[in-house]
C-alpha cells in the first residue's frame, strides 16, 4: 500500500508556492460526460440529505461543505488541501514571515503526528523535539485516527498558554513534554563567521529570506575579509520549505548563469524555466550545502540546482524528497484551496518528488568524542635509544612518553586517576560540537588549501 505523507505546521508553513494562475477547464476525457457528472453530484447531494437529518449530532452545513471540499482536495495528494478564511489568513501572516504556534513542522505518516522539523528559536526547538519523533497524544488526546487539520489546530492557540505533548522517540520510552505557545517570528536567514569561513543558515524560505541573505553574507565579507574568506558553508538542514520565487533568488545568488529549475505542469505550453542572471553573491569562493532528511521542497531547488551546475559540493544525508509544486488560489469569502500544479525538475532534468537529493558527500550526524587514553601514546620518540633529529629538534630532551612496560588488565574500565562516571564526574559541554559542520569547514578549507597550491 502506497505510503502517503501529509506535510504542514503548526501554524500551516507554506512548502513550495508558485504564482497562482486561473483554472483551465482542460480535462481528462472520461470527466467530460456531462450526465455521468450530474449523477455523481445527486450522489453527493443525497448522502449530504442523510446525514443532515440521521447523523447522530448535528452538523452545520458549513462543516460538511468545507469537510467535503478538504477530503476531496486531500485524496489526490498529501500537500493539496482547503483553507478555511481563518487558516487562509494565518498562511499569509507565515509566509511574510510571522505566525503563532509552536514552530514545529508536522507530518501524519501511518496514522500518527510525526515531526519533520522544528524551526529554530520557537518552542519546539527549544523543548528539543527532533525530526522523526512521533507525537501520539496532543493535550492527553490520541491522535489516532486524527487529522492533519485537526492536530495542527489542537496544537494551536493563545499565545503564553501551555499545551502537553507526548512524544515518541526511537529506542525510548514515550515522555510527555509541556510547550508554550508563542508568537513565531521567523528570521530565515542566520549568519556568523566561522573562522575564515562564512556560515549561513536559511530557516525557511519567506518574503524576506533573499534580502537577508544578501545583507548577511555582505557583512560577513566584510567582518571575515574578502581576502581571508575561504568559501561559504549554506545550510540548508531541517528546511522544511517555503517559496518559490525565493528558493530561485537564492540559487541566482549563487550562480552567473543557466537553468535553476523549471515546473512542468499537465499541460505542455505551461512549462516554466527559472534562469540565473549574472552575479554571484560568493564571488566564486567554494560553497558547502548542508542537507538532511528535514530539507524539503523550496530548499532541495536550491541545493539541486547547485549540484548540478557543480557549484556547490552537497554534504550531508539525503533529502526529504518533495518535488511538487502548490499554487494557492484564493476562493473570495471562504478561503482558498492549495492545489499541486505541478512538479518541479532540477537543470540536469531530474524529478526528486520521493527521491530527494542524494548529497555528494554522505555524512551522519554524529557525536564526537575523545579517545580514552589509558596509557601514553607510542610514538618514536618515546623508543629507547631512538636517533635525535638531524635539526636538533628535541634534541638533549628525554622523550615526552614511554611505552607501557605492562600491557592493560583485561575488563578494565576505569584509567588510573579518574573519577567513576557519577558523584564527581565531569560536566557535559553546554553545546555539542555539529560534526556535519565540522566536516564541511574541513572540506572548505582544503580546497582553498589545494587551490593555493595549485596556483
Amino acid at each position: 500500500m502506497k505510503r502517503k505523507l501529509a506535510i504542514a505546521t503548526a501554524a500551516f508553513a507554506l512548502l513550495s508556492i508558485g504564482a497562482v494562475p486561473a483554472l483551465h477547464a482542460a480535462e481528462a476525457p472520461e470527466s467530460r460526460n456531462t450526465e455521468e457528472t450530474y449523477r455523481l453530484l445527486d450522489l453527493f447531494g443525497d448522502v449530504f440529505e442523510r446525514v443532515r437529518r440521521d447523523y447522530v449530532e448535528g452538523v452545520t452545513d458549513k462543516e460538511l461543505i468545507e469537510a467535503a471540499i478538504n477530503g476531496m482536495l486531500t485524496n489526490l495528494d498529501p500537500h493539496s488541501s482547503y483553507l478555511n478564511a481563518d487558516n487562509f489568513k494565518d498562511m499569509q501572516v507565515q509566509t511574510r514571515g510571522e505566525f503563532g504556534g509552536l514552530g514545529i513542522e508536522v507530518t501524519v505518516e501511518n496514522g500518527l503526528i510525526k515531526v519533520v522539523s522544528p524551526i529554530d528559536e520557537t518552542p519546539a526547538f527549544r523543548a528539543g523535539l527532533q525530526p522523526g519523533d512521533l507525537i501520539t497524544h496532543i493535550a492527553g488526546e490520541d491522535v489516532s485516527g486524527m487529522t492533519l487539520q485537526d492536530a495542527v489546530d489542537k496544537m494551536r492557540g493563545p499565545v503564553n498558554t501551555d499545551i502537553d505533548l507526548t512524544i515518541r522517540r526511537k529506542n525510548q520510552e514515550p515522555f510527555d513534554v509541556t510547550l508554550t505557545r508563542d508568537v513565531i517570528k521567523i528570521q530565515s536567514v542566520r549568519a556568523r563567521a566561522e573562522g575564515d569561513v562564512g556560515y549561513v543558515r536559511i530557516t525557511s524560505f519567506s518574503e524576506q529570506t533573499y534580502a537577508g541573505l544578501e545583507k548577511a553574507m555582505t557583512e560577513l565579507k566584510k567582518d571575515i575579509g574578502a581576502d581571508k574568506l575561504k568559501g561559504w558553508v549554506l545550510d540548508l538542514r531541517n528546511n522544511p520549505g517555503g517559496l518559490l520565487d525565493q528558493a530561485v533568488a537564492v540559487s541566482d545568488g549563487f550562480l552567473d548563469a543557466g537553468e535553476i529549475v523549471s515546473t512542468r505542469s499537465r499541460e505542455a505550453e505551461e512549462t516554466q524555466r527559472f534562469n540565473a542572471r549574472t552575479g554571484d553573491l560568493a564571488d566564486g569562493k567554494p560553497v558547502v550545502v548542508l542537507i538532511n532528511d528535514g530539507s524539503a521542497s523550496a530548499s532541495e531547488i536550491v541545493a539541486g540546482a547547485l549540484q548540478d551546475h557543480r557549484r556547490a559540493i552537497v554534504l550531508g544525508t539525503k533529502s526529504f524528497g518533495k518535488g511538487s509544486v502548490q499554487t494557492i488560489i484564493p476562493l473570495p469569502g471562504h478561503g482558498a484551496m492549495r492545489l499541486t500544479t505541478a512538479r518541479y525538475y532540477t537543470p540536469s532534468g531530474r524529478s526528486i518528488q520521493a527521491l530527494g537529493i542524494e548529497p555528494d558527500i554522505k555524512v551522519e550526524q554524529a557525536h564526537i568524542e575523545a579517545l580514552d587514553r589509558r596509557f601514553p601514546r607510542r610514538s618514536e620518540a618515546s623508543l629507547r635509544g631512538a636517533l635525535a633529529n638531524p635539526n636538533g629538534d628535541g634534541e638533549g630532551e628525554a622523550p615526552a612518553e614511554q611505552a607501557p612496560a605492562i600491557q592493560p588488565t583485561p575488563g578494565a574500565t576505569v584509567p588510573p586517576g579518574a573519577a567513576p562516571a557519577g558523584d564527581g564526574a565531569a560536566e557535559a559541554p553546554e553545546q555539542a560540537e555539529d560534526y556535519q559542520l565540522t566536516r564541511a569547514l574541513d572540506l572548505l578549507r582544503g580546497l582553498a588549501l589545494y587551490g593555493n597550491r595549485q596556483g
